[in-house]
């Protein structure tokens, strides 16, 4: 069983046609078809001042972001025991969501479940900027669940 906590930071849920059931939704569907197990992901929606503090603090960049991870996996991975794994944390600026649904003419729980699936997919090792086989790689499976994961 994967537990998915959801807390939000200068926003709340529901935010437009968003809640914390679809997100929820979104990243247990993930979690069962990444094979997780015995773990627990935290997931923070936040507005776009909040994110920028956190990406300022730990990526050194002064911006806003549309989403962050933070994974308290090692390579190699530990195997899950009986216990939960924290494997990590996901911070997504729902007001940047918005306004990248927009620009992507899709609709705001669309471009948040293709943020939760992101995140997920960074907490496992997948890394878009390593190199472009990574990238591809990450692309690949990020469209993969995606068009396999409802709303």
């Amino acid at each position: 069983m994967v537990r998915i906590e959801i807390f939000c930071e200068g926003i709340s849920l529901p935010y437009e046609q968003v809640t914390q059931q679809q997100i929820r939704k979104t990243a247990a569907a993930a979690a069962e078809r990444l094979d997780l197990r015995n773990a627990s992901i935290s997931i923070i929606i936040s507005d776009d001042n909040y994110i920028r503090t956190i990406n300022k603090e730990f990526r050194g960049h002064d911006e806003p972001t549309d989403v962050i991870s933070f994974s308290n996996r090692e390579n190699p991975f530990p195997s899950l025991d009986a216990e939960q794994e924290e494997i990590g944390d996901i911070y997504i600026s729902i007001e940047r969501a918005s306004r990248q649904s927009r620009e992507c003419h899709v609709t705001l729980p669309e471009e948040v479940k293709r943020l939760v699936i992101h995140g997920m997919l960074h907490l496992l090792g997948y890394d878009h900027e390593r190199s472009d086989e990574d990238e591809e790689l990450m692309l690949q499976k990020e469209e993969e669940l995606f068009d396999d994961i409802p709303i």
